[in-house]
């Protein structure tokens, strides 16, 4: 648990260094702008981590995306949340035991990938070596082509570019701060 607190410190401050308060064309949608996504599994970590991560991300005035306190009875499923990832600024993936065997966890990973967001991974109980995908369940057929371990891969490969990209921007204004 230790782990999972000093990574969601990091998810913290990344959040505060990329937030921009909505515009006022984003604030014309028919639903409040979702700053940050969060991808979980459920059952690992909705009243955990995830549950902890959206109640401080609310208290910081962050508008997070997820789905047990966004969503209401009825509501159509994947629209509201491929519209909530469409409009979100930060995706945070909560990578945990069961992650991969939930086809959900799956397809928001790639919706907020193919929609080159940027995506800040916490890992919850589990190393990114342990991640790998078994379809147990049944999917729609654009899902079924996919080829997950590939894309579970190129998603990772992804992340390290954002983290990387993020510690050389907080050098470079650690360097400016020395300079000045």
């Amino acid at each position: 648990m230790q782990r999972s607190i000093s990574s969601t410190n990091n998810v913290y401050r990344n959040l505060l260094h990329y937030h921009k308060p909505p515009t006022s064309a984003t604030l014309t949608r028919q639903q409040t702008p979702c700053d940050v996504f969060i991808n979980h599994r459920g059952i690992d970590t909705k009243k955990n981590v995830a549950g902890l991560l959206y109640g401080h991300l609310m208290r910081l005035n962050l508008n997070p995306f997820l789905d047990s306190k966004n969503m209401k009875p009825g509501d159509k499923l994947f629209d509201k949340i491929n519209t909530a990832i469409g409009g979100c600024k930060v995706g945070v993936a909560v990578f945990s035991p069961r992650y991969c065997q939930s086809y959900f966890c799956l397809h928001e990973l790639a919706r907020i990938m193919e929609a080159k967001k940027r995506v800040i991974p916490v890992f919850c109980d589990v190393k990114p070596s342990e991640l790998f995908v078994k379809n147990h369940w049944r999917s729609p057929k654009h899902d079924i082509d996919r080829d997950w371990p590939e894309f579970l891969m190129t998603a990772t490969e992804a992340i390290i570019e954002n983290l990387i990209e993020v510690e050389e921007e907080e050098e470079e204004e650690e360097e400016q701060k020395l300079i000045v």
